[in-house]
Formats: structure tokens, sequence, C-alpha cells
């Protein structure tokens, strides 16, 4: 009996791994290219790439830092700082617009029409208004407007004033408000705008969600004696999480990148003390390099964590 052999161009098993082989060479070659084009541009210019500079003094302050830090340390201290500030504003600006967001996409869902058309205008209004117009209206129209001293707007336990915002039973002392907490005008204004930016997207995200469950669920709540809060939180939303943990990943990592325009409230974080690093030390590639190595980490960090918890959110079949 005779032996058929398929050629090789035929080979379903052969084929996909020499079209994968050749697009990775191809990718290498790409990559090799690049790298020598640009280590033959940087000699030609004198700039080989070098990295004991960031142990020089900086040479200026930082406004605003959880890190100590003085125009006296280094480079890499400064950037470090940066890069806390900017870790900062992500973290706290993830919990702030996920909250929000969360209500207004419940707010899609309520049986007060009011409710629902506000909810409605302000996923509108906010979407389709760019993120830097809303950091400068935020940060010049509505902070550096806010009064000062003895005309500050005073809540219990917090005062909202042109020199920030302080929490925790503030005092006036001299004319200068005084408390445990205080959040400056810049990092205020720059929150307020990623929060206010980021939950009109994940309101839209939970509003998908939660219309992605059957209407059987809520008519079965109702008919058990449950109240539309008691269905949305017991019933609803454990199930829409299957499809708003995905996509919040999206909004979330949007989040983190957006955080860089924050030297339009004239807020320290990575991206601004990078630039200023760059203008005095010249070294482009390399501060690039380290900007682009942070976000992505970053990024990468947050897609990992969301990751794990859309595996945990997701049913698991028998």
């Amino acid at each position: 009996m005779a032996v058929v052999v398929t050629p090789w161009w035929r080979n379903r098993r052969l084929i996909p791994w020499l079209v994968q082989g050749s697009v990775g060479l191809a990718l290498l070659v790409l990559i090799a290219f690049l790298l020598g084009n640009l280590v033959r541009n940087l000699t030609a210019a004198g700039l080989l790439l070098s990295w004991g500079w960031l142990d020089n003094p900086a040479g200026f302050d930082i406004s605003e830092t959880l890190l100590p830090f003085d125009a006296g340390l280094p480079y890499w201290r400064a950037l470090l700082a940066g890069l806390v500030n900017t870790l900062r504003v992500v973290l706290a600006g993830l919990v702030g617009a996920t909250v929000l967001g969360t209500l207004v996409g419940v707010a899609s869902f309520s049986g007060n029409g009011l409710l629902r058309r506000l909810a409605r205008v302000y996923v509108e209004l906010i979407r389709n208004i760019p993120l830097l117009l809303q950091l400068l209206f935020w940060y010049f129209v509505v902070f550096l407007a806010l009064p000062g001293g003895a005309e500050a707007i005073q809540l219990p336990g917090v005062v909202l004033a042109k020199s920030g915002l302080y929490l925790g039973n503030p005092e006036l002392v001299n004319g200068v408000w005084q408390a445990p907490l205080r959040l400056t005008v810049e990092f205020s204004a720059l929150l307020t705008g990623l929060v206010v930016y980021t939950a009109a997207f994940i309101a839209e995200v939970v509003r998908g969600g939660v219309a992605s469950v059957p209407g059987g669920q809520w008519e079965a709540a109702r008919s058990l004696g449950f109240t539309p809060a008691m269905t949305l939180r017991r019933i609803v939303l454990p199930q829409a999480l299957r499809v708003i943990v995905p996509a919040l990943n999206s909004q979330y990592i949007s989040l983190a990148k957006n955080s860089s325009l924050a030297v339009a409230c004239g807020f320290t974080d990575l991206y601004s003390v990078a630039e200023t690093t760059l203008n005095q030390t010249g070294r482009a590639v390399e501060v690039i390099l380290i900007l682009l190595g942070s976000y992505l980490l970053l990024d990468l960090l947050i897609s990992a964590l969301m990751n794990g918890l859309n595996g945990l959110v997701q049913l698991k079949e028998r």
C-alpha cells in the first residue's frame, strides 16, 4: 500500500509555525535596524546613552511631594518623587471615579425621571468635552476663584479655600488655615478633573453591565419582596460584574495615562519632573525611556490586577 506524503506547503501543523517564525524574525530584524539607527545617530551627535547623570544634583525643588526632597538631591530622587505623586493621583482617581461612575450608572435606572435625565446629561456632556479643557476649567475657573482666609467655604471638618482643601477640624491661625490634612489646589483640581471625566465613561460601563442582566431577575426579586436597592445590590450588580470588570480595565488604564496632563494644573507629577530634567540635562532619549517604562509598568500592573479580578467574578462552569 502506497504511503501518501503531504507536501510541506499543505501541512496544517507546519505552516502556522513557519508563518509565526517568519513574522517574529521580521520583527527582530526591524527592531535591530531601529536600534542600530538610533545608536548611529546618537554616536554621530556625541550623545551615547548614559545614566551617570541620574546621580547629579537636580538643582530644582518640587513644590509638593510625599517624599522629602530638595534641590541638592539627585535626579533619580526627583523622578522617584514625581512617580510617587503620579501614583498618588492615580490611586485616588481610581477610587473616586469608580464610586462616582457607579452611582451615575445606577442612577440611569432610577424610577425618578429627573435623576435619570440628569445622569444622561452628565454623561453626554462630560464625555464630549476634552479632558485638558476640563482640567483648565477646574483649576482656573473653580479652585483658583475660591475665597481665602475667613471667607473660605467652611463645612463640618472641611474647609475649601484658595490655598487648598483642609480636612480634619481645620483652624484659622493668623489668617492662614491649618489642618492635619491639606490637599493643594493643584492636586485637588487635577483629581477632580480626572474623577469627573473618567466617571462619565465608567457610568456607561456600569449602565451596560446592569442592562445585560435579564429583566426576569428584577421581576423575580420583586416577587420575593426585595426593594429596588436590595435587588440591585444583591442580585443585579453581582451578575453585571462579569460585563463591567473587563471594560473597567480600559478606563482605569486611560485614567493612569491621562494623569500625565497634570502639567495643566501645575501639579508636579512624573511627567512634569521628567520635563524639567530633560531641559536641564539634555538627555532626551534616557528621560523618554524612563517615562515610557514607568507608564508601561503602571498600566501593565493595573491590567494584571483587573485580569485577576475578572477571573474571580466570572462564572465557573461545573
